[in-house]
């Protein structure tokens, strides 16, 4: 019989004070967090009747609801751009922020079994809905360059810088999402509450309309919003004729890496009380 002293233990010690979000940890389980993205990608379309074609439609619905409603109804000014393309153009980045927040601010209660069973980095739950999310958000993508094309908009160098844009929506979602996961496990509320704040986000940023159409004396509250300077970021990779929105991503940043840490710091303080509370 072989000594147990010959395999190698991992000693798990209660944290104290901030003990960051210990990133060699994540990047030592990185194949477990691919693991979940892919579990989350199976289960989401698994029981569907129209399976992964859900991923082309919904993008598609939301874009011509708002559509009609912000174009056709309220006939709100489109700086000269089909309707359909400025919306698709903000509703890609939207899209891909509000996802992550959704699905991140659930992972942690949706996965209690293993987190009062197994050790491993609880940020990983939250982290691989980011992972699940973009492979959405590319096929959006991909609408979205159909759509420039089909309505005459056209593409140009531009495009590429989409890819980054999107990043930034996910790193953003990520720190939401990352926050309100650890809180909904004392804070149950979180779940009810969240969706609310979403559907007013949505029309409180300008993803169905252009920045132009927003009162100046509401617009230095807009400039608190960091998804501002993102989703005009999108417009100008997607849109020509488009000035590079310099200061709105310049606010954006200010606003939003801070947003980032404390939604880390907030995980890494609560995550301590997981496998008492939840």
């Amino acid at each position: 019989m072989s000594n147990t002293t010959d395999f190698p233990t991992i000693l798990i010690r209660p944290r104290t004070g901030f003990g960051g979000i210990r990133a060699r940890e994540v990047w030592d389980s990185r194949f477990l967090l691919l693991r979940l993205a892919r579990r989350d990608l199976t289960l989401r379309y698994r029981q569907t009747a129209l399976g992964v074609t859900w991923v082309i439609l919904q993008p598609l619905l939301a874009a011509g609801v708002l559509n009609f409603v912000f174009t056709k109804v309220a006939k709100l000014d489109t700086e000269g751009v089909p309707g359909f393309a400025l919306i698709m153009s903000g509703y890609i980045g939207w899209s891909c922020f509000s996802t992550v927040v959704s699905k991140a601010s659930s992972s942690i209660l949706s996965n209690a079994g293993m987190i009062s069973k197994v050790f491993f980095p609880r940020l990983l739950l939250p982290l691989s809905t980011v992972l699940s999310t973009l492979v959405d958000v590319g096929v959006g993508v991909a609408l979205l360059f159909g759509t420039l094309l089909a309505t005459g908009v056209g593409i140009s160098f531009k495009i590429f810088f989409i890819i980054p844009m999107l990043l930034c929506f996910a790193l953003l979602a990520f720190g939401i999402g990352a926050a309100m996961s650890a809180l909904a496990v004392p804070y149950r509320d979180i779940n009810y509450v969240l969706p609310v704040m979403l559907q007013l986000l949505l029309y409180g940023s300008p993803v169905a309309y252009a920045l132009s159409n927003i009162p100046k004396s509401v617009g230095r509250f807009i400039d608190f919003n960091p998804l501002v300077g993102l989703l005009e970021g999108m417009r100008w990779a997607s849109l020509p004729h488009r000035a590079f929105p310099t200061s709105s991503l310049v606010r954006s940043a200010i606003i939003g890496i801070p947003v980032v840490i404390v939604g880390l710091l907030i995980f890494e303080r609560v995550e301590r009380d997981f496998a008492d509370v939840i």
